[in-house]
This record gives C-alpha cells, structure tokens and sequence, in this order.
C-alpha cells in the first residue's frame, strides 16, 4: 500500500512539473481516496486547484476522438472549438482539429490547424505528418516531402511516414528514394503488409520480378485478406507470361472484395467469356451499385470485353460508349493542345537557325557514348509491342519496353520554348537530352549494348532523336488506320497521355495529326525512319524481320523468328499476346464493326 501511495505522489511531481494539471490532480485524489489524511496530496491538490490547466483532460481527448472514431466528426469539431477557446496553446488539439477538416475535405482549415500545431510546438512529428498527407492528397508531393522528412527527422521509428514518403516517390519516379524508404518502414514495423506491397510495385517497376514477387507474397502473407497485393500479382504474373498464375491472383482478388473492379477488369483482359460465365453476372451485379468513377470506368471496359466475346455488338458498343465517356469526364482533354504541340515541334525544326544533325554528330559521337538506343514509334496498338519483342529475341538486344524518358526531356524544352517564344533548338539542349537519356539507359543495368525503346508515342519526337542520338535508329510501325483506331477506342489505357483516345472525333483527329507528323519527319530526313507494315510483317514474317534486322546493323538471329518464346517482361496490354505464334488477319476484326465505326472511319484521312 505504502509504494503504491509513493508511486502516485512521485507521478503526480512529475505531471505537476510537464504542465499536466489535470493528470496530477487525478493522481492526488486517487491516494486520498486510499489515505483521506494524507497531508501532502491534501496540501498540493488545494494549490493544484488554484492554477488553470492548459491542457484538456485525457478523458476530454478521449471524448474526441471516441466522436471521431464513430463517424460523428462534426460533433467532435463542435466540442473542440469550445476546449480551442479554453486551451488555445495546446497543439494536441489543433492537430486533432486538423484531423476532423480534413476528414470532412475543409483542407484550406486542415492545413492552417497542423501549421498552427507546429508554430506551438515545432517538433510535433504527427503535426507534420498529418500535414504531409493533407499536400499529398491535395497533388502538392514536394511541399509534402518536407513535412514527411521533417517528421522522420523528429521521430526516426515512423514507419508510414516513411512509407508515404516513399509512394511519393515513387509517382515522381524516384525509384531509389522509393525502394529506401519501403525498406525503412519495413525495418521498424517488419509486418507492415502495405510497405511490402509497396516496395514490390517499386521493384516491380525497376524490372526485379522475383524480388517483387517475394515482396507480394509477404504482403499477402501477413495480410491474407490484402486484396491490392493479390491483383499485383496477377498483374506481375501476366506481364511475365504466367497466364493460369494470373488468372488465379486476379480471381483470388475478386474472391476476397467482389466489388473490386481493377481486378475484374485485369481479369476479363486476360480471358475469354462463355455464356454462364460466373464473374459475367458477378459484374451485372455491379452496375446499379454506388461506384466512384475509376470503379465505373473498369466495370464498363470489362462488360464491353464481356460482350465482344458473347458476340453481343450493340452491348458491346454500349459499354465502350460509356466507359470513354466516364474517361473523357475524368481527363478533361482538349486535342487542341497537341496540336499547339505539334505546331511548335515544326517550328523548332523548320527554324532557319536550327542547329543542324550533321554539325554536331563529330561532337556527339565523343561525347556520352554507351548504349545506342532503338526506338520503336508509331500509333498505340500498332504492332510496337509484337516489333519490340521480336527484335529483343535477338541476343545483342535488351527490350527496356515502354520508356516515357525522352518525352519527359522533350517536354521540359518544349516548355521553355512555349513560354518564351523562341523556336532555337541548341546544341547545348541536345547534349542534356542526349546525356540524361543515355544515363538513364545506363541505369538499367544490363550487359546489352543495344537497347530498345518502345514508346509509341515518340513519333511526336523524331526530329529530337535524330538530332540528339544521330547513330540510333528509329522503327516506324504501320498499320490500317482502321484497325488501329478500333483497337485503341476499345482498350482503357490506364495512364493519362492518351486523352484523345476516348471518343470518335478526337480520336480520329489524333491519328491525323500522327499521319501528318510522319509525313513532315519523312520529308525533313529522308532516309532516316525505317517504315514497317504490320500487316507485312504478320503475313512474310521471315522476310520482313530479316529486313528489319539487317536495317538496324544486326546479324541474322533465328531467336527472332521464336519470338514466342522470348521470356522477357512485357508491360503492356499485348502481354499474353507475344507469347503466341505470329497472328495474320487481325487488321481485318474491326469488319466486323464496320457499321458501328463510320463516325470514326469518316473522321480519318488517308495515309
């Protein structure tokens, strides 16, 4: 009895002397609950009771967030505004406070508590931390990285500080800031499912497959009910060529959240409807649901895939319809804007004082000589994909798929132009293009000197290519505008760079901006783009690849002929695709729809 009463006094100096009032005098009052008598918890607890507190109860805070915790958030705001007004030094509050706004989207006041916290007490790391998630959502990810390190820096042992840190930078493509922050958050919290998961998507994205792999499982291990990471594996496996391993995650996915549409949609990609199909009335069952937008975007892309197999076209065109709608709502695009682009691009390269390829290509060539580069152009679901792997077969060449690295570089130039007005390509622009590129290709890390870049849209960029990298070579795929554009209007892209994809008119006007953009790359370097017809190369497959390799300065490899057989990693949605011998007649599919597509097909013009 005698400890337990010294014990109690001792804590209540100690809450005496940190400001805590209110906890002193509930220590105070538990001992003369035990020893009415006792002088000093008497004596202290009447000069206690003489000071105002300046900080809430615990009991008061546990109030809040009781409030909060069952939803009701505006009754924990009502009843923080009155200990605000009692307390209002006390940075506990204000974060709690900035907790609540943001939870009901008032993020201008969220943002003003957590400063307001932090001017209080500028080592609050959760202060911070809140902070850093509110500019996050709010696409501010530089403002947030400084209040994410700030935190980390305060309190090392954050664990989803340092994973939301490291999702940061991963959407800014920051893979090894990515990777060393997952690993952090890991370190100090070892069962964290989502930093495993998403220190997998990094490795995933940095072509270490098996440790990826290794880094979902995990997830899944310590988190059997981890949805996300079950559809990245079917994601990873299908990229590698496992179809039956993908099927299995995806499904699994579905199995555990039936409303998941990124995995419906990833698993009606990969397979082929029969009527009585049990995700078929699984996704029927979805569409009166509440779904936000990217919920309804999948499920109408995966209904539309539903009925192009079951043969049901006007369904079919009906699903499409809305799915590019649900798109075109979303991205807001405006196919203005690549045609002030383009417009610029042949104002750069018409320029009379436009550095010229054959006054810097004795410079270049000693300068950031590692790995030569081949780029694969052309529209989106051209062939690009079935080119990249075929070529890649070959045991000189490393297939790096889908590059957006010369068009990030492309852009920051384009940028500066445009504000300035100023159409001067220079060589000291070319040399930074060239350099970082090059760097880029040399952090890939493989023993390949030979590299190839499969990013179609690179066709807006030749002049650049030609000028920056004048020992590179540039692969053209054509293919029928028709069957092009029908295969572009029925896949979903899931990034944002194919705005004009989303419906007839703008899609049909991007396709004649690609073919007059061609014609002007064409014309300005003559003999300098190689052109391969798609449907040459499915029907004289031989003919036309020992063609190809003969441009591109390569010995004849019969790899190239089993490309099917090619393990390699392919991102996109032709995945399962080059995995099979090569297709002839697919050009002709859209046929079928010919009587659905005449907006489109008037909309193009001849090439």
């Amino acid at each position: 009895m005698i400890l337990k009463i010294q014990r109690l006094l001792d804590r209540a100096k100690k809450n005496t002397k940190k400001g805590d009032i209110e906890a002193a005098k509930e220590d105070y009052l538990s001992v003369l609950k035990s020893l009415p008598n006792n002088w000093e918890a008497k004596n202290q607890l009447s000069k206690l009771s003489q000071i105002k507190s300046t900080s809430p109860t615990q009991h008061q805070l546990n109030l809040i967030i009781k409030l909060y915790s069952s939803g009701k958030v505006q009754e924990a705001l009502d009843f923080l505004e009155k200990l605000i007004s009692d307390y209002p030094n006390d940075p506990s509050l204000l974060n709690i406070r900035g907790v609540c706004f943001k939870t009901t989207h008032q993020m201008e006041y969220a943002i003003a508590s957590f400063k307001k916290a932090i001017d209080i007490k500028p080592d609050y790391a959760e202060a911070h931390f809140n902070l850093g998630i509110t500019l996050q959502e709010l696409n501010n990810p530089n403002e947030a990285i400084k209040y994410y390190e700030t935190a980390i820096s305060i309190k090392p042992a954050y664990p989803i500080a340092h994973n939301n840190l490291g999702l940061i930078f991963l959407g800014l493509n920051q893979l090894d800031f990515a990777t060393e922050h997952f690993k952090w958050a890991i370190s100090y919290n070892p069962e964290f499912a989502e930093a495993h998961n998403n220190l997998g998507a990094t490795l995933q994205k940095r072509g270490q497959f098996e440790s990826s792999i290794k880094q979902y499982f995990k997830a899944t291990t310590i988190n059997p009910n981890y949805t996300q990471a079950f559809n990245n594996l079917g994601i990873i496996y299908q990229t590698l060529g496992h179809k039956i391993e993908a099927i299995t995650h995806f499904q699994k996915a579905i199995s555990l959240a039936p409303n998941f549409m990124s995995a419906h949609f990833n698993l009606s990609r990969i397979k082929t409807f029969l009527p009585g199909d049990i995700q078929i009335s699984q996704l029927q069952s979805q569409v009166t649901n509440n779904l936000n937008t990217s919920e309804k975007i999948y499920l109408n892309f995966a209904l539309a895939k539903v009925n192009e197999d079951l043969g049901k076209k006007d369904a079919l065109f009906n699903f499409l319809y809305k799915g590019n709608q649900l798109c075109n709502e979303k991205l807001h695009y405006s196919i203005e804007s690549d045609q002030h682009k383009h417009t610029l691009i042949k104002k750069i390269f018409t320029n009379p004082k436009y550095l010229a390829e054959s006054n810097i290509n004795e410079e270049f060539n000693s300068k950031f000589k590692t790995k030569r580069p081949i780029f694969i152009i052309g529209m989106p679901r051209s062939g690009t994909t079935l080119v990249e792997h075929i070529i890649s077969s070959h045991k000189k060449i490393y297939g790096a798929d889908e590059m957006n690295t010369l068009s990030d570089l492309v852009f920051d130039i384009l940028t500066k132009f445009s504000s300035r007005n100023n159409y001067e390509l220079n060589q000291k622009s070319l040399l930074s293009i060239r350099h970082k590129y090059l760097s880029t290709l040399s952090d890939l890390n493989v023993s390949e000197n030979i590299i190839t870049d499969k990013w179609p849209l690179n066709f807006q960029y030749v002049g650049f290519i030609l000028a920056a990298f004048p020992e590179a070579k540039i692969i053209h795929l054509k293919r029928d505008a028709r069957a092009t554009c029908w295969s572009i209007y029925k896949h979903f892209f899931s990034d944002t760079g194919n705005g004009w994809a989303y419906n007839f008119k703008d899609l049909a006007r991007f396709y004649n901006l690609y073919s007059e953009m061609m014609v002007f790359w064409h014309d300005l370097y003559p003999n300098k783009i190689y052109d391969l017809c798609y449907e040459d190369l499915t029907n004289n497959q031989e003919e036309e690849t020992r063609k190809l390799l003969e441009y591109c300065d390569l010995d004849w490899d019969e790899n190239c002929l089993n490309f099917h057989e090619n393990t390699r990693a392919v991102k996109t949605a032709s995945a399962l695709q080059v995995r099979e011998k090569m297709y002839q007649g697919s050009s002709d599919a859209w046929k079928k729809y010919e009587a659905y597509l005449q907006p489109l097909v008037k909309g193009l013009k001849p090439f």
